[in-house]
């Protein structure tokens, strides 16, 4: 048994008030929570002065970009093996930043799949991945360079099965157009109604969530009716400006519909907007959403540009979502085991609780009161075993 000591602890929900907390930790698991010293037989590790938290959980992430101005067309001249090594790399580097589970939205070729297994045999060599493989969008559509096009209903519905029997663990749809694809409009849809009512009704039939790139305020409205389980990035734009509409947030808290916010970028927070009036139209925007009562994730996009590097990019979420208002230990929440409920491991990870994996992030600092904290990686724990 390993006992694990630190002087702060913040369980995936709140702070702990304990003098001095003590994890132990068998069989990849968490045991107890104790205030004080371990029993008798346990192996001791001393964490000094450090803020012991669950890994965190990164709900959108991307292994297969390589975070450079050119992310589409690094991506075009790397066969799969470059590839494929690439995405090798970028989860040990997100492994090492404390993120102990991710979600991958969109590969090329279902090649996360091969890295899901490589990180569950071999824990330290990744975090635990949820993997989507190639996103589903239209002809020309944004990513449609991961090999994910598809047009009309019959088309929808062969490639949910395709990736079903993949063994994908979520469905990802590119409802409307985004920044990173050329001749894509974030403020545009890419499907209508039916096709999307199309792809929850295959998805939900193998028992598989469906997500939904969404920045356009009518493709939030259109996923939410269709009943997608979670919606990403949820900026609420239009042509000409930025509606979140309380009522559909009020129908999406209803319905326990998930967002997951990819916010912040290196070096930028990313909660004001400066001089930039749609840009403080979609954090205003944001604002409400992470008050508005609905499951939130806060997560990185890690992968999309040069602000978004794998594995320190989600810290800087963390730091945009306090300066959005949220208070840190809500944002704390939305990169444990509030993303953890966005993610549909509520029960695994996220908490630092008896029954739990053994994932666990050592900061140096409080990040309760100064989120810069989680960039100070003391200790990583993945399955039970320290990786870093």
């Amino acid at each position: 048994m390993l006992a694990l000591r630190t002087r702060r602890l913040f369980d995936g929900v709140r702070p702990v008030p304990m003098a001095r907390p003590t994890v132990l930790l068998s069989g990849g698991v968490i045991e107890a929570v104790l205030d004080g010293p371990p029993p008798r037989g346990a192996e001791l590790v001393d964490l000094g002065d450090t803020t012991l938290l669950p890994g965190l959980v990164d709900a959108h992430v991307h292994l297969a970009f390589d975070a450079t101005p050119d992310t589409m067309g690094s991506l075009a001249v790397a066969d799969d093996d470059t590839l494929l090594a690439r995405m090798r790399t970028a989860a040990t580097a997100t492994l090492d930043a404390g993120v102990t589970t991710a979600r991958d939205l969109g590969d090329r070729g279902y090649l996360g799949l091969r890295v899901r297994a490589e990180t569950a045999d071999a824990p330290h060599l990744g975090p635990r991945l949820l993997v989507a493989g190639p996103p589903i969008t239209s002809y020309g559509g944004h990513c449609w360079f991961l090999g994910g096009e598809v047009d009309g209903v019959d088309a929808i519905r062969a490639a949910v099965r395709h990736r079903a029997e993949r063994g994908v663990d979520v469905v990802k749809v590119v409802v409307t157009g985004g920044q990173l694809t050329p001749g894509s409009l974030p403020h545009e849809m890419q499907f209508g109604p039916v096709e999307l009512a199309a792809v929850v009704r295959e998805s939900h039939r193998y028992g598989l969530p469906v997500t939904g790139h969404c920045h356009a305020a009518d493709g939030v409205a259109a996923a939410v009716s269709a009943g997608f389980d979670g919606i990403e990035h949820c900026t609420f734009v239009t042509a000409d400006g930025v509606h979140a509409d309380p009522a559909l947030l009020a129908r999406m808290a209803a319905a326990g519909t998930r967002i997951t916010l990819t916010l912040g970028t290196v070096g930028n927070g990313g909660g004001g907007g400066g001089g930039d009036p749609r840009r403080a139209a979609v954090h205003a925007a944001l604002r409400r959403v992470a008050g508005s009562g609905v499951p939130v994730a806060c997560a990185s996009d890690a992968g999309c540009g040069p602000g978004k590097p794998h594995g320190s990019s989600l810290a800087y979420g963390v730091e945009a979502m306090v300066d959005l208002g949220v208070p840190p230990t809500a944002a704390l929440r939305a990169v444990t085991s509030g993303a953890a409920q966005v993610c549909g491991l509520a029960d695994r990870v996220g908490r630092i609780a008896p029954g739990y994996d053994a994932d666990l992030l050592a900061v140096h600092g409080d990040p309760t009161v100064e989120p810069g904290a989680l960039r100070r990686v003391a200790a990583v724990l993945r399955a039970g075993q320290r990786v870093r």
